[in-house]
């Protein structure tokens, strides 16, 4: 069995699913490999000089080419933010010119164009009937070929987690359908899950795809080769097919899920609540013995916790067992990040930065939205962070159905008042889910013309629609002075996943070391 995770998608750390999938089955006594495809394929591309342009940026590109690579994989490239921007934005632009196959393009985040779109059936389709027409398609072919043949499977799994995957997954699943028509191809992963979970789905892709799987895979897996899961031990994820010298990272960034769903599970549009994914932990004595495994055997510099939202449970858990290496994660806003002691201890657990999805600065329309958050307990939370030397990376979304435009400008207080205690910025206008309860009381309608969309635009329901706040954001949040200096320190293409890198924190435990 070959299991893929495609192009496009940051290339900064390997693919938590697919490890997860590989360890569940050599456990099981069977036999797999693991193609991290989209990390060759962007480093690769990288290094092929295509195209005729020989501007400036690009020639600077391709004479620093190899100093950006080992820049961006050693910590010497995170100690000066100017020289990291310009090592990843000459990276990207040589990643964009050589990838480029009519309008589309890949960079170091994304895949872009108009030519086929990820949101349209029929082009995800016709990028399985034509997959020259994507970028990477030569790469990708070869890789490809050359697997197949020399390890003959019955199975190939493509991992699919974001759209920007979606044109080089089909194109990918094109080639082994008509190359290798026997071979069983199965296709999962979070946007799969989606789609699946969605209003009025109907399966597209019979006759190409073989098996659709909603949700973990490694039952169905299993399954299809007559074996009963065993639950005791759990599996543990396998990263040992991962070439883990060649991320875009000073070292291993190991990523990890101690929970799927979302323990909160109340907030209105949330995606995780509208497609109905229940909340399932895995358990703080599972988690810590996990993650001790990992440390022991793969040595990271960083631990990336996946969760949603990471349960009050194991960060009491984290703080009483120190992980000895740094980590990262989502969390909610609660009281217990008012208290100094607290922060403190979550400090020395090694914590280095939180992501905190604050939304609203508005009380308004935090209760409209059911976030469970206070904007005075935010407020608090974030001065004793930033007192207890922990970064914060605050989620700020405008445009809910809640908002109005007074509103707005409440969260744009908010954001200059915790100014000096935010470290990073993400501002993001709202998209309403299809699958959610309420779009139809919205006069929804799609965002493109795109049977796969997960989004759908709606007339607000208090004029405060997206043409407004797209020029509030771009007129008056983004220029103003405090919210300006904190968006310059934005990880360009690689944001919140190269962020925690940069902070003093990281800096204590380099020292350290």
């Amino acid at each position: 069995m070959i299991l893929i995770y495609a192009p496009s998608a940051k290339p900064c750390e390997p693919p938590p699913g697919l490890a997860l999938l590989a360890g569940s089955l050599r456990r099981h006594g069977m036999q797999c490999s693991v193609w991290d495809a989209n990390l060759d394929a962007v480093t690769t591309e990288i290094h092929r000089d295509r195209g005729s342009q020989n501007d400036t940026w690009t020639l600077r590109g391709r004479r620093h080419r190899e100093g950006h690579l080992a820049l961006m994989r050693s910590w010497s490239g995170y100690s000066n933010l100017d020289r990291y921007k310009r090592a990843a934005q000459d990276l990207n632009r040589l990643l964009e010119i050589n990838s480029r196959k009519g309008s589309l393009f890949a960079g170091l985040a994304n895949l872009s164009g108009n030519d086929l779109l990820p949101v349209r059936s029929d082009h995800l389709l016709a990028a399985s009937e034509n997959p020259e027409r994507i970028p990477f398609h030569d790469f990708l072919g070869e890789g490809l070929v050359e697997r197949v043949e020399r390890l003959k499977p019955s199975i190939v799994g493509f991992s699919l987690c974001f759209m920007s995957q979606a044109l080089c997954t089909f194109a990918m699943i094109g080639m082994v359908r008509r190359l290798f028509p026997r071979v069983r191809i199965v296709l999962g992963g979070g946007l799969v899950t989606s789609w699946k979970r969605g209003p009025g789905w109907r399966n597209p892709f019979e006759g190409l795809v073989d098996d659709l799987v909603d949700g973990p895979g490694e039952s169905f897996l299993l399954e299809l080769r007559d074996c009963r899961p065993r639950t005791n031990p759990p599996d543990v994820a396998d990263y040992d097919d991962m070439p883990w010298d060649r991320y875009l990272s000073p070292g291993r960034i190991l990523p990890y899920a101690a929970s799927s769903g979302c323990y909160w599970n109340r907030c209105a549009f949330c995606p995780e609540r509208a497609e109905g994914n229940p909340y399932r932990p895995i358990g703080t004595e599972r988690v810590l013995h996990d993650l001790e495994h990992h440390v022991q055997r793969l040595r990271p510099v960083l631990i990336h916790l996946l969760d949603n939202a990471i349960s009050p449970s194991l960060l009491a858990a984290l703080c009483r067992n120190p992980l000895q290496v740094p980590w990262y994660g989502f969390v909610r806003v609660t009281r217990e990040l008012c208290e100094p002691d607290y922060c403190r201890a979550l400090k020395r657990s090694g914590c280095v930065m939180l992501k905190l999805g604050i939304e609203s600065g508005s009380q308004g329309v935090l209760d409209g939205e059911g976030k469970g958050i206070d904007v005075r307990t935010a407020e608090s939370a974030l001065k004793c962070l930033k007192e207890a030397g922990i970064s914060t990376y605050v989620y700020l979304l405008f445009g809910t159905v809640s908002e109005t435009e007074a509103d707005a400008r409440k969260t744009l207080d908010f954001a200059v008042r915790s100014s000096p205690f935010i470290d990073h910025l993400n501002l993001a206008l709202f998209n309403l889910p299809l699958s959610s309860g309420l779009s139809g009381d919205l006069g929804t309608y799609r965002h493109y013309e795109g049977d796969l969309s997960l989004y759908a635009a709606f007339k607000h329901p208090r004029g405060w629609d997206r043409a407004l706040v797209r020029r509030f954001l771009d007129r008056e949040v983004k220029r103003h002075p405090a919210i300006a200096e904190i968006l310059k320190r934005e990880p360009p293409f690689f944001t919140s996943n190269h962020a925690p890198l940069f902070s003093n924190g990281m800096k204590a435990f380099i020292g350290c070391g």
